[in-house]
């Protein structure tokens, strides 16, 4: 952040900018949110940063979405029918939708853009090759053909993270995907406020007034999403005393993630209340690109050489807050938890790791690790790590940056040693850990698969077996075979689980409602 943004969120906590307001805003019901991360993206197809997806269903809206219970539900769609063997659909929207230009939202709208979902999405992708073939029937219904078995249709469409299939005009749906859409055009509760956006500090949002909710309660991402606030501005507090500070005074109302650090005084506040934001497993990413991780056994020694327990309380969590020891690749409490292949891994085993180098062909070369100096977190992991490998014998240069930077430099496929790297860290939400196909991180589909580039066709096979697969039995004997081979391939070492929280004045209404991604228009005042 420049020094003139810093002097506007000074004077944002001194309650100057809003003493400055019109008078008009001071009438009208706002909600001050501190988000998790500055906003730099504006389409939620392009990228699977969470700042992104938030701010996508904000103004966006979805076919289906998933309660509270994690079960898709009709939220565009009035009504929908399938055929017994799975591969004929129909769907039709409800009435009186409208985009926030006023224009009514069609089949034609919802085709493109599930087109444009499926070419980036994976479990889009695995549609495409179940031969998903969308049809228009009139302006209000369209169809779904399927040439192969394809069990998570419906999952498919209230998937609820990173690459959500939102719905937009045609027109934007059709732009090439090779860069972000600037244009926001959705029909979801808010409006985009792109007047009053200050990136590296404010966002807002004002309600749809021509918004039409469901009838159902809230529950998760489903039901009614009519706004209870007039205006939501997000504030982009970087500072943690600051954003702390501003919650304590009331001069905001919640901050999505609280740093762990501050977890525990609050607690003690009368005023705050302290929330879990979800169930998130922590990812250490090798470059299989380059050796000395292009060798499966290099990756399975960072495996073994993983203590869980120790990297979770690195990152500062309470013990309330976090485990011990998962035993699963999709979230341990999730529906698909599975215990099958962990039992040589429970343990840290650094001989064993060693050994596994030495057998990699690992003879002292650097290994470049991305550091991130921004967010509190992933520094303490990425510190674990360097660590860790260090324990085994690795030889670690850590590479300083922040987030975006990093996030910029893990797409590039340069050599280590020519401004690439060989390790980064990061975490992911229960939404898109729980199954082998949302879990984008477990692609290991050979030429299409995010930094890291894992390849390994047993892995990607049995993704695609378990996706066609309707027999719930036999799913999940495709699932432990899954996460057993996923233990020989390592397409990433995972190094725990946790809860971020988030902070919130007590004041505020419905928090309970709030399901890992911030509904805010669950809540109230």
């Amino acid at each position: 952040m420049n020094r003139p943004l810093l002097a506007v969120a000074a004077a944002l906590l001194s309650g100057s900018l809003l003493c400055a307001a019109p008078a008009v805003q001071a009438q009208t019901k706002t909600l001050h949110f501190v988000p998790h991360a500055d906003l730099k993206i504006l389409d939620p197809s392009f990228t699977t940063a969470y700042i992104t997806r938030n701010f996508g269903y904000m103004v966006y809206d979805t076919l289906f979405a998933q309660d509270a219970k994690g079960t898709p539900k009709p939220q565009m769609v009035d009504k929908y029918t399938s055929s017994k063997d799975g591969k004929q659909w129909s769907f039709t929207l409800r009435p009186g939708l409208k985009f926030h230009d006023g224009k009514a939202v069609t089949s034609a709208d919802c085709i493109a853009s599930l087109q444009r979902w499926g070419a980036r999405d994976s479990i889009g992708r695995a549609m495409n090759a179940a031969g998903a073939e969308w049809k228009a029937v009139d302006a209000n219904t369209f169809t779904l053909t399927l040439k192969e078995p394809f069990g998570l249709v419906l999952d498919a469409l209230a998937k609820p993270s990173g690459f959500p299939p939102i719905i937009m005009p045609e027109r934007m749906a059709k732009l090439p995907a090779t860069a972000p859409m600037t244009e926001v055009m959705g029909s979801g509760p808010f409006i985009f406020k792109r007047d009053e956006w200050v990136p590296g500090n404010k966002v807002v949002f004002v309600r749809n007034p021509n918004y039409v909710g469901r009838t159902e309660t809230p529950s998760g991402l489903s039901g009614n999403k009519t706004p209870h606030f007039d205006r939501v501005e997000w504030l982009y507090l970087p500072d943690s005393n600051s954003s702390v500070a501003a919650l304590k005074n009331g001069e905001v109302d919640m901050i999505e993630q609280l740093p762990a650090d501050y977890i525990t005084p609050l607690r003690s506040d009368p005023n705050i209340k302290i929330g879990s934001g979800g169930a998130y497993q922590g990812f250490v990413v090798m470059n299989q690109l380059f050796p000395p991780f292009n060798n499966p056994k290099a990756r399975q020694a960072v495996l073994h050489a993983i203590n869980q327990e120790k990297y979770v309380a690195a990152m500062g969590y309470p013990l309330d807050m976090r485990m011990t020891y998962c035993a699963t690749w999709f979230i341990c409490g999730g529906p698909n938890q599975t215990d099958a292949g962990a039992a040589p891994f429970r343990k840290p085993d650094l001989a064993k790791a060693k050994a596994l180098l030495a057998e990699a062909g690992y003879n002292g070369e650097k290994i470049v690790v991305l550091l991130p100096t921004d967010i509190t977190y992933l520094n303490a992991a990425a510190l674990m790590t360097i660590q860790t490998l260090k324990s085994i014998g690795m030889n670690v240069e850590a590479a300083s940056s922040d987030w975006a930077t990093i996030t910029a430099r893990r797409a590039k496929k340069d050599a280590p040693e020519a401004g690439g790297w060989n390790i980064y860290v990061t975490v992911a939400g229960e939404f898109d850990v729980n199954s082998p196909v949302t879990n984008a991180y477990l692609s290991a589909a050979c030429g299409n698969a995010l930094p890291g580039w894992p390849c390994d066709k047993p892995l990607d096979e049995l993704r695609t077996a378990w996706i066609r697969e309707t027999v719930p039995a036999k799913r999940k004997e495709i699932l432990d075979r899954f996460q057993e081979r996923a233990f020989e391939a390592v397409p990433y070492a995972y190094f725990g689980q946790y809860s971020p929280a988030y902070a919130a004045r007590k004041s505020l209404k419905h928090l309970d409602q709030l399901w890992g991604i911030p509904a805010l228009w669950v809540l109230d005042k």
